[in-house]
């Protein structure tokens, strides 16, 4: 089977996660999205040598996406289930069994290795509350790896400042 490549910048999402009720700050997490995978599994093994299929297991949704080897022309499959999501429960849990199989397949693995990341209220627009806001956008600017392909150099920048506000390396 064929390894996959690391992510590129432009290939990786950000989203808020938590922003807690002090207000000082936000953490983010890194992401892909299901187009990543299909793209990644289009590029790295061909549009015609992987599919995938979904299952529902005790109510829950799982995701198989097989790859076709090339010297036995057998598949092999990797599945995962998805949790629903806030907007479409059901195309979000769909989505999330898509990608946890890619992340099976070890596309994107590397994201498990990304940094705390802490963006300080001075660096984003937080409007405060019972339970605080924010409403910007952030983009991974930069990424790199180590040897191990573990995350070693990151810059994330919002979108809404135009400015860098994250930038950490190992």
């Amino acid at each position: 089977m064929r390894n996959f490549r690391k992510l590129e910048a432009n290939e990786i999402e950000c989203r808020i996660s938590e922003i807690p009720k002090s207000g000082k700050g936000l953490f983010l997490l890194l992401y892909k999205t299901a187009r990543t995978d299909a793209a990644m599994l289009d590029e790295t093994v061909g549009w015609g040598a992987w599919q995938n299929d979904f299952k529902e297991i005790d109510g829950k949704l799982f995701c198989g996406i097989g790859i076709r080897r090339t010297d036995t022309d057998e598949w092999v499959w990797k599945w995962d289930c998805g949790s629903e999501s806030n907007m479409e429960a059901e195309k979000g849990q769909a989505s999330d069994a898509f990608k946890r199989a890619g992340f099976k397949w070890g596309i994107g693995a590397e994201l498990y290795s990304a940094p705390r990341i802490w963006i300080p209220a001075d660096r984003c627009n937080i409007v405060a509350g019972d339970k605080p806001r924010c409403y910007d956008r952030f983009r991974v600017a930069l990424i790199g790896y180590d040897d191990d392909g573990k995350i070693a150099r990151l810059k994330i920048g919002n979108e809404a400042t135009q400015k860098i506000c994250f930038d950490w390396t190992a």
